[in-house]
């Protein structure tokens, strides 16, 4: 099989200076003949992936209820569970005013992608036997300018983001959903628990977006490409 997602890691940890390898995202119902690593939380594991380890992760080993459902590893909280998270969300972690404003921001989202799959493999890219279904960055600004811009330099279409909600519902459950690239900062509980760098920015692409991407590089500006000012605009820059 051709892993050609190794050698695109490579590329763009070049031309972008990231610090941090590029995240294969992949959900699968196959065993995996991979070290699972330890039971963790979604948001850690992108973290430690885009540091060099591999996860896999399934409703057992998710140490996250939220994550859990968020990424279709378990069933939405019903019932009593439901109230309890309203609760904890709006009296807790106080990161939505009330169950309406909850609500609301989980209703114009996309609903979870529940029973997906029986688990979702983090790897780093470059490391990833399976094909993967998303690819996450952990970047800066300026990065995450610059793959936004790649992204849609042959179509012109800017990306329909979603910045809101959980780390991992913006960062994996959204993008796998829709087929969008997103971008986000992630949820403040998320940052604050996993420690986050203070300028991360997540940019997550669905892997059949990145070809072109990558195919943009030498012809991008926010690539490789050299930037050509014709003489009247040169003049004109320069006298403002």
């Amino acid at each position: 099989m051709d892993m050609e997602w190794k050698g695109i890691a490579g590329e763009l940890i070049s031309v972008l200076g990231l610090q941090s390898r590029p995240v294969a995202i992949t959900f699968t119902n196959e065993e995996v003949d991979l070290s699972a690593g330890p039971r963790t939380w979604i948001c850690r594991a992108m973290k430690l992936a885009a540091r060099g380890k591999t996860f896999v992760i399934d409703a057992g080993t998710s140490a996250c209820p939220g994550g859990s459902w968020h990424c279709g590893l378990t069933q939405p909280p019903a019932a009593a569970g439901r109230r309890a998270l309203q609760h904890f969300l709006t009296r807790g972690e106080k990161l939505t005013h009330s169950i309406v404003s909850f609500q609301r921001m989980q209703g114009l989202s996309s609903p979870p992608p529940t029973g997906l799959s029986e688990r979702i493999v983090f790897c780093p890219l470059d490391e990833s036997p399976l094909c993967p279904d998303l690819v996450l960055f952990v970047c800066n600004a300026e990065q995450a300018c610059r793959l936004i811009a790649l992204d849609h330099f042959w179509d012109g279409r800017p990306p329909d983001v979603d910045l809101v909600g959980s780390l991992c519902h913006a960062a994996i459950g959204y993008p796998v959903m829709t087929g969008n690239t997103n971008v986000t900062f992630g949820d403040w509980t998320a940052r604050r628990m996993q420690k986050y760098p203070e300028d991360a920015v997540f940019v997550t692409v669905p892997y059949e977006r990145m070809h072109n991407l990558v195919k943009a590089i030498p012809e991008c500006s926010a690539g490789n490409a050299s930037v050509e000012i014709p003489e009247e605009f040169r003049v004109q820059l320069e006298t403002d």
